[in-house]
Formats: structure tokens, sequence, C-alpha cells
């Protein structure tokens, strides 16, 4: 049996180019070949042994090239030995490919029998649409041949029939979304030519991205105007975690100092949140952790992460002053994109589109993404106040996103076991280690946004809020020292938590921490709310737990706050988008504890009512009883 001994292995499949007769003839002739070269057939049974005239210990290659020619004569198909002699060299050069009928492949132009320069001229016209408004292929045919009439090299050019041009159009504009979504086709643009990818990150915080976009959903704002919101977050890549997500009205260059803040800072146990939301019972090495860091006592499931390098775009909010200042304090490299590439930071948004397809439309006030997706009078309906919807939003990362699996998160030797967000950071921990962030409570007060107002004999005052204490007394109606601004006082506020503020002391060198007055007035309305996703190392039943948590989350972010009846309706949901009950996302110093309740106490026994009295509008209000 003769053996190949250079030689590359033939294009086999190059076969299916063929029509299907031409490719069939090709088989029946390879049958015959390899009759002559090897002396049997590939139908040949096992066992067989060659016919006499085709052994090859019997007669030379000529030999049985003569037979197969003279056997093929006389069924009718005329060929000569020498004809067989050329289809078995160039099967020997081509394989299969070598037996088949060239001509019945003939490949005909990309683009038919169409000029260059037309093809040249629609290409143009395509080009000129990604900053346009999306229009008909009929301006497309149109605009073509303008661009031809201005060429001065033309005029020899023979413009095609219409139906030509659309049956170029339609080779042409295959990914480019010409004429159909403006949006998809600005993002197409905007993809680089080459391949691209991301920069691969091997530890928590080694890379992370940090972007805004608009949440579709409607809140209910202070003053009882139904506004959508912008969502700022930030992930970390090696993890895929949402380290920090919070929702403003606007995004401003302080907030996103204030997200840096969170991102290093534990995520705080709420009031109302499930048992099963805590760092100690996730998968998270939570006994291990608490030997380095003492601040995960009482954290929820969300890994604290310091970044090492962030990558943002260039927007006011991520290359401001403030935003840069927060990054150099805490040793963390800024890294801007370029300009006019999303891909340089896909992963976060991807993430963001992510939170709107399972998360955004199951909350009340869901407005879709786009204006026809919209649905009736959402203004009318319950909706969430702003503080409410953050509040669902983090619960929801720590109950949802980090315990869900992520397909960037799959294993390479196992690739069909994709783990969540928890269970690599868990993972990573093991090889990367934890480092503390270097970030105490009087740190995280300073990366807070400030202001700048007095302190009257009330409190202070911010946005309708009055925020009072004790140690106020001695500086209220006093000039704080600061010339440049009019003896005004430092305040630093969480632009995410309401429910305090911080008055810098400068005599003292110390910040007061002051409450919101009616903080203890304010009943939390949030449940156990969390997603139906939970890793399965996690022990005691959390899986449960958190199922049934996540159920809950679901329903009542569809639903709404509850409304009252009646034509004090819209009043009434003014009033509670101001008085809701607010975050106190991680709090620095204990709040004020209430009044101790005596054990003998009935728990429905009234306090003892102490009148006010009645107004004698004729009484000097100066005399004392």
């Amino acid at each position: 049996m003769s053996r190949r001994t250079s030689g590359r292995v033939p294009p086999t499949s190059r076969l299916a180019e063929f029509p299907r007769a031409a490719a069939k003839q090709a088989l029946w002739w390879e049958g015959h070949i390899l009759e002559v070269l090897h002396g049997l057939s590939p139908e040949a049974p096992a066992g067989a042994v060659p016919r006499p005239q085709f052994d090859p210990r019997q007669h030379s290659l000529a030999e049985r090239e003569r037979a197969k020619a003279a056997e093929l004569t006389t069924a009718g198909h005329k060929v000569t030995a020498s004809g067989i002699k050329q289809r078995r060299q160039r099967y020997q050069r081509d394989g299969l490919l070598g037996l088949a009928d060239g001509r019945s492949a003939k490949q005909m132009p990309a683009f038919g029998q169409v000029d260059a320069v037309v093809v040249e001229a629609m290409q143009k016209a395509i080009e000129e649409t990604p900053q346009n408004s999306s229009r008909t292929i009929g301006f497309i045919v149109w605009r073509t041949t303008e661009i031809l009439a201005g060429r001065g090299d033309a005029d020899g050019v023979e413009v095609p029939s219409r139906a030509t041009l659309y049956r170029l159009y339609s080779k042409l504009e295959t990914g480019t979304h010409a004429t159909g979504s403006a949006r998809t086709r600005r993002s197409v643009n905007a993809r680089p030519p080459g391949p691209f990818g991301e920069v691969p990150a091997s530890a928590p915080g080694e890379l992370m991205q940090i972007d805004s976009t608009p949440l579709d959903v409607l809140v209910r704002l202070d003053d009882g105007i139904a506004e959508k919101v912008e969502l700022t977050a930030m992930v970390d890549i090696a993890t895929r975690s949402i380290t920090a997500a919070v929702l403003r009205p606007t995004t401003k260059a302080a907030d996103a100092s204030a997200l840096l803040a969170r991102s290093v800072t534990p995520e705080a146990m709420q009031p109302g949140w499930s048992e099963a939301l805590r760092m100690s019972r996730s998968v998270l090495p939570h006994r291990r952790l608490l030997n380095v860091d003492e601040r995960l006592t009482h954290a929820a499931a969300r890994p604290v992460i310091v970044p090492e390098t962030i990558v943002c775009d260039h927007g006011k909010v991520f290359i401001s002053k403030n935003f840069r200042a927060s990054c150099r304090y805490l040793g963390i490299n800024l890294q801007p994109a370029h300009k006019g590439t999303p891909t340089d930071k896909g992963t976060i948004e991807k993430t963001l589109g992510s939170v709107a397809t399972l998360f955004a439309q199951f909350c009340a006030g869901y407005t879709g993404s786009t204006t026809d997706r919209r649905g009736r009078k959402l203004e009318d309906g319950p909706l969430w106040s702003l503080p409410e919807l953050q509040n669902l939003l983090d619960e929801w990362i720590i109950a949802v996103w980090q315990n869900r699996p992520h397909n960037g998160l799959r294993d390479p030797q196992a690739p069909r076991r994709a783990f969540s967000p928890n269970e690599k950071y868990a993972t990573l921990l093991q090889s990367c280690g934890y480092v503390p962030a270097p970030l105490n409570g009087e740190d995280y007060i300073e990366l807070l946004p400030e202001r700048w107002q007095a302190i009257n004999s009330y409190g202070i005052r911010i946005k309708h809020r009055t925020y009072d204490d004790g140690e106020l007394g001695p500086l209220r109606r006093q000039h704080s020292g600061v010339a440049e601004k009019k003896g005004l006082w430092e305040i630093h506020h969480d632009p995410y938590d309401i429910s305090r503020v911080w008055v810098r002391d400068r005599q003292h060198d110390r910040w007061i921490t002051v409450f919101w007055k009616h903080l203890r007035r304010v009943g939390v309305p949030f449940g156990e709310l969390a997603w139906d996703h939970a890793c399965e190392q996690v022990p005691g039943g959390t899986e449960q737990e958190i199922a049934d948590a996540a159920a809950a989350l679901l329903r009542r972010a569809h639903d709404g706050p509850a409304l009252k009846k009646g034509p004090a309706n819209k009043r009434s949901r003014r009033v509670a988008a101001r008085t809701r009950a607010t975050t106190s996302d991680r709090p620095v110093l204990a709040p004020p504890a209430a009044e101790p309740v005596q054990e003998n106490q009935a728990a429905d026994e009234l306090a003892e009512v102490i009148p006010l009295g009645l107004f004698d509008p004729l009484a000097n209000p100066w005399s004392r009883p």
C-alpha cells in the first residue's frame, strides 16, 4: 500500500461549495481511484481481497490504470488510461476536491456586476448614518446617487437600477443597523475594529469599573414629584461583585466619593432584613475575616474590596477634583477609558443592564427602556421614595446578585460550573489574602460631601429635615471661626443616608454626629426582602430562608408602598414620600437609644396626656403665672 510522504491535508470540507450532482460524481470517482491505488474500493466488505486485475502485488500502477479505463469504457463511461492517471494524481494532491468539476463551483464576485465605484459610494452613504437619525433604505439609495454625482471620476460609471441598488444595500448593511435603532447603530460604530476584550484580573480589587446610567423606575421625591433617578455603581472584575450602588436624582461629583467610601466599608445589616443575609451565614469566610477586620462583626453578606485600579469614563462625575482627590487619598489608580469607547468598561455596562433586567422591571413605577415601552399614568400609581428604593436595591444586591451564578465566573477545569460573586471572592481569598481598608469612621466622614450652614436654635435644617442634638448647645448661633465661609459650620452628610449628619467641631478637633430629629418616629416598612438564589454551600437551611425572603422582595417591589383611599390620595403619597422610613446605612455611632419600657407596663397602655390649655389672645404673653 502506497503512502503519502509529503504535502498537506486536502480541504475535503470545501466539497460543500459544489452542487450536489458534482459532489456525488466526485465520491463516485473516489471509489474507482482508491481501487486503482490500493486494490479495494471503500465499499468493499471486511476481509475482501482485491480483484486480480487490480491487485497491487501482481500488477503495476500503470497496468491497473489501463484496466480501470477499460472497465469504465465497457460500462459506458468513456475514459482513457491517461484520464485515469490525471484523476489519480489530482486525488493524491488535492484529495476528494481534486475529483470534483471545478467549473460547477465557480464563485461570483461579492457584489455581482456592480461597479466598484458604486459599491464605494454606498459604503460611504452607510458610514454617514451612525450619528444621524434613522432613515429608510430609499434615503440611502438616494444618498448613494448623490455621492456618485459629486465624484469627478464617476462620469463613465453606469448607475445600476433601483432594484440592483436595493440588493447591493442588503449586502452592505449587514451588522450596521443603518436603518434600524439609532442607539444600536452608535453602539456598533463605537466598537474597535480589531479583537477586543478586557484586562484580566486575578485578585479582588485589582481592577474595578465605575459608571452611571438612568434607572428606568419612577420614584416619589421629597416634593411629591415623580422622577427617574440615576444609578451609579462600582463592580469588581475578578469577582463580579457590586461593591457599591447608589441612586440619586442627578449624579454629582461628591456622590462618586461617597460611592468609593461605601465600597471599602462593610455593608451594615438594616432593620427588617432577613438574618439569612448576614455575612456570618454566607459562603464568605466570616470567622477568618473577623479576626483581621473587626468592622465585619455585624456586616451583611457583601465582600469589602479595596480598589487598586478604577476604570471610568470621562464624565464630570469621575474626572472631578473631588473624586481624584479621594482616589489619591486611598492610593487608588484612576484610569479613564478612551473617549467614545464603551468596550473599555464593558463589564460595568453589562452589569448596569442586568440590574434593569433583574431588579428594575419588578419595581412599581417601571417605565421601560424606551418611550414605546412605557405604560400610562405611572405617576398616579404607588411609587417608592428614593430612600425606600435604595434600601430595596441594597438588599437585592446582597441577596440576589452576590449569590447568583455568573457566566463570567466559570471554572476553566469544569466549564459547566458557574460561581457566584461571593463564591468567587471566597475562592480568591485563599490565594490573594485580605487587606482591610485603611478607612476608619472619621476617614469615611471626610470622604462625604460637605455643605456650610448655620447652627440655629432649633438645630440644622437640610431639605426640610431638622437635625439636632444636645452636643450642639455651645455652637448654636455661634460663629464657626471660618471667615471665608462667613462663620458657617462645616457639615458632612451621606447623600444616601438621611438619618444623620456630622458637624466638625474645630475647637475640640472632633466630629459631632447629629441625628434626624424624627428618626425614631418613622417605622421601617421593610420585611424579609431578598432574592431566591443562594449558593449550595450556605449552611443551616439558609437557602430556603433567602428564597422565601426573595419572593417577598419582588412582590413588595412590584406592589409599591400602600396607598390611602379617598380624595387626599395624592397628598398622602407626597407626605409619605417625605416622611417614610430612611436607610440607616453604615452607622458610625450608635443612634440615640429609646427610653426604657417598664416590665410591668402593658403594651397597649397609653401615656399620661398633659393638656396645653386654651390660647387667650388678650393675656399678657410676658407675664408669668
